[in-house]
């Protein structure tokens, strides 16, 4: 039972949050330069206050019970909050003169961040930069337990307690072969999918779940091919060596396409695509220091004229 007196301490929600992330006590500990005994007592007085367990562990493994899970994104919450106040009180209340972790999906990290990290070395030179290239929900669960501030990825994330900020569409392009018939082609219906061999990417990535959902939309069911692809990369490959079609952003089409190997088609409008944005924990406070990044980002794409405006 919960002790209703009982007002944890910082350090105690650190070692949960820590723990929460690593999934390890030696590798928390060692993030947060605390010997292994210091992490384990506050994690245990913070559940002997609480009168939950919010941790288990056994020989093999470290998770979050369903209150622990339940309870994480407040105890973020806290900790964004104290670190705001003393980031404030010691005159460095600005997020964008310090260090921002930023989280990419791969199918948009390797067509955008080149720009994006030299303009921001232009515009914001105080602000550092951790990137992680990743999979939309893991980037979620990094957000939710504190080890990444912001994310980009596409729009909506439907997730409670993170808020967006619209950044920019993009049409999705059909990527064939040099030679194939449709090359070049400015109006392709969708429904046409239902009689092209669909190259996708592997489960997890949110371009594979898009590209079915065009075809859904379409009322098609395209021919699926065996070839799976962990990257864009990969896939523009197998298009380029006969093993199918694809659908890429529009933001890819440059880069993608260098090689003089690959054609690519429109779809007629209105053309299917997607929306990216910025994401990022609502408890972090730091919406308007995060609306300044987005408007970079944005500017870089529209200047770079990787999307139509």
């Amino acid at each position: 039972m919960t002790n209703k007196s009982y007002q944890p301490s910082i350090a105690a929600l650190r070692a949960f949050a820590a723990i929460a992330k690593d999934r390890h006590f030696g590798s928390a500990a060692a993030n947060l330069g605390v010997s292994q005994p210091t992490l384990s007592q506050g994690l245990g007085g913070l559940e002997a206050g609480l009168g939950l367990q919010l941790v288990e562990r056994t020989t093999r493994r470290v998770f979050l019970t369903p209150e622990g899970q339940r309870l994480l994104p407040k105890a973020l919450a806290v900790i964004d909050a104290v670190d705001e106040l003393v980031s404030a009180a010691s005159g460095n209340g600005d997020p964008l003169a310090s260090t921002v972790r930023l989280g990419l999906i791969p199918t948009v990290a390797p067509y955008i961040l080149p720009a994006v990290l030299r303009e921001l070395a232009d515009r914001l030179p105080e602000l550092g930069v951790q990137v992680v290239e990743d999979q939309t929900t893991r980037l979620v669960g990094q957000l939710r337990e504190g080890s990444l501030d912001v994310a980009v990825m596409a729009l909506p994330t439907n997730e409670s307690g993170l808020g967006e900020i619209p950044m920019y569409r993009e049409d999705f392009v059909l990527a064939l072969p040099r030679d194939h018939p449709l090359a070049a082609r400015k109006r392709v219906n969708p429904d046409q999918l239902a009689d092209l061999p669909l190259l996708l990417l592997d489960e997890g990535h949110c371009l594979r779940d898009q590209a079915l959902e065009v075809c859904r939309l379409a009322g098609v069911r395209p021919e699926v091919g065996q070839t799976r692809a962990a990257s864009l990369a990969t896939a523009v490959q197998c298009v380029e060596g006969g093993l199918g079609v694809t659908l890429i952003p529009q933001t890819a089409v440059a880069v993608e396409t260098g090689g003089g190997g690959l054609a690519t088609a429109m779809f007629a409008r209105p053309r299917p695509g997607r929306r990216i944005g910025l994401v990022f924990r609502e408890s972090s406070s730091r919406a308007d220091a995060y609306r300044v990044l987005a408007d970079v980002i944005s500017d870089v794409v529209a200047r770079d004229a990787l999307v139509d405006r």
